[in-house]
């Protein structure tokens, strides 16, 4: 009998997780198809591709929506109990110290596995990948302490982002060129699916300590302050760093049978296998550490984020194999031809459309469409976030390719946008502008950071642009557009509940109310 049942729960156990996996990989499904189609349209009747690339491109897209569904349910079953689990053990020491040098090391940790950040760092050419992981790491980390800080003292976080900012954009008036689209595309990419979670989970455990009512309001944010610490990180760099002079050129690749093709991808694979074993090492060395300390799970909790950590691991090694042989080569070999083309006046209007796409089948929007509609209780719909978010990420796809045909420098649109973002939080609640500084690591990606940078790459390449001050910066374009965008909303939207709760008639607590002339109006 003891067998049976047995048998009957481990078989409904894998049934869950078949289930569980089908969902994240539709998810996935849903976020690439839409950049599919529209690149097998302009392959098949306006821009004639090679039929190798095309290949490779459907293979890449296929790696990657296995490998971000398995990802994705990683870290919802690993990434965010850790996060959670941690963060309240933490606090529960009233261990300032050590409270400090642990969010420090999870948050570089973490950062590090970030798989955006992984394609970033291979994308740029004058930086080491080591060197800009490393550097952006130690942003990130500082930055998770500053965000503990925060929550365990209920500081501003308005005049925090104010500060930051100001010193940014000080540095960004001295750095070298080449670093300063980088730098706020740092910031955009490490706010990624591996990130986001985990920062988000950490923070929320946390704040659980805390029995006032502003704690849970300040929980959120965390995200928007370690966005501030990679762009931090990467314009000091630039002041120091000139070991490498590398020129960004385009990802190419040919190959002269379909042989070949299955060659690059099963050769590739073992390297990342290796490159994310490193890269994972750290968190669940330190996961394992406070479980032999603090934790002590048992039975089902500790085997389902065991096993939540493979999922993440085996995710990550398909999506980047995916990315790196065949999704991004054909980003970078299409807008090189658009742009020599008679069809480059498609190149802005074809990149909104793929802005509006893209941000529109993320799923993390999901998320924070109920988030918005949980805090305004109902007042704020998420058809309308959902619907200011396409605008505003079609508009910054948009923007990122002028810059790419006119060179126009990306401080052009930053500073103004960023101070209109800051006086915007002084006309809305403090919680809806942490949740717009949030929202900018939802909508930047990991098909910003993987196929449009390429995409603006190849074109900025192919009009004899700079690649390094041109081309980069569509992630970082892409985060600053909901910072407008949600406060926009929540601006319209309160004003809107102010103005009926004035148009509601009042009455004196003595006041006699003919109940016959209420109804009448």
């Amino acid at each position: 009998m003891r067998l049976r049942s047995g048998s009957i729960k481990r078989k409904e156990n894998f049934e869950k997780a078949h289930t569980a996996i089908a969902e994240k990989t539709k998810e996935a499904a849903i976020s690439v198809l839409p950049i599919v189609g529209i690149v097998l349209v302009l392959c098949l009747f306006i821009m004639p591709m090679q039929a190798d690339l095309l290949l490779c491109f459907l293979i890449g897209a296929l790696m990657i929506v296995v490998g971000m569904g398995l990802f994705s349910l990683g870290a919802e079953t690993a990434m965010m109990p850790i996060g959670s689990k941690i963060g309240t053990a933490l606090t529960k020491t009233k261990n300032l110290p050590l409270i400090l040098m642990v969010s420090f090391l999870l948050g570089f940790a973490i950062t590090v596995a970030e798989p955006d950040l992984q394609v970033l760092a291979a994308t740029v050419p004058h930086i080491k990948s080591s060197v800009l992981l490393i550097t952006v790491g130690v942003g990130v980390g500082f930055f998770m302490t500053v965000c503990m800080l925060r929550i365990l003292t209920g500081a501003s976080l308005r005049w925090l982002l104010i500060g930051c900012y100001a010193v940014i954009f000080a540095l960004a008036a001295f750095t070298d060129r080449s670093f300063l689209s980088i730098a706020f595309d740092s910031g955009g990419v490490t706010t990624g699916p591996m990130t986001v979670p985990f920062i988000l989970a950490m923070g929320l455990g946390v704040s659980m300590i805390r029995s006032d009512k502003s704690a849970e309001a300040d929980s959120f944010g965390l995200v928007a302050l370690c966005s501030v610490g990679p762009i931090l990180s990467v314009l000091v760099l630039g002041f120091f760093y000139k070991d490498s002079e590398g020129v960004a050129g385009l990802s190419a690749a040919a190959f002269e049978n379909t042989a070949e093709i299955g060659s690059a991808f099963l050769s590739a694979i073992p390297a990342y296998l290796k490159e994310m074993a490193v890269a994972l090492l750290p968190i669940v060395a330190i996961f394992v550490l406070f479980q032999l300390l603090l934790l002590r799970l048992h039975g089902r909790p500790l085997a389902k984020i065991l096993i939540g950590i493979v999922y993440t691991y085996v995710g990550l090694v398909l999506f980047l194999t995916g990315v790196n042989v065949g999704f991004s080569t054909l980003g970078a070999e299409l807008g090189a031809a658009l742009a020599l083309s008679e069809a480059k006046y498609l190149l802005i209007p074809l990149s909104m459309l793929l802005g509006w796409f893209i941000i529109s089948a993320e799923p993390a929007v999901g998320v924070l469409e109920k988030q918005i509609e949980q805090v305004s209780a109902g007042a704020i719909p998420g058809k309308a976030i959902k619907l200011s978010l396409s605008v505003a990420i079609a508009l910054a796809m948009g923007l990122a390719m002028l810059r790419v045909l006119t060179g126009i420098s990306i401080l052009w649109f930053l500073v103004p946008g960023y101070a209109i973002a800051l006086a915007l939080s002084f006309f809305v609640s403090d919680i809806y502008t942490a949740i717009a500084f949030d929202s900018g690591g939802v909508a930047s990606g990991p098909m910003t950071a993987t196929f449009m940078l390429q995409f603006m790459m190849g074109a900025s390449t192919a009009l004899g642009g700079n690649v390094l001050s041109d081309a980069f910066g569509v992630v970082a374009m892409v985060a600053m557009m909901p910072l407008l965008s949600i406060q926009v909303v929540g601006v319209l939207y309160e004003g809107k509940a102010k103005r009926e709760t004035v148009s509601e008639p009042s009455y004196g607590d003595y006041e006699i109310i003919e109940l016959w002339g209420v109804s009448a109006q």
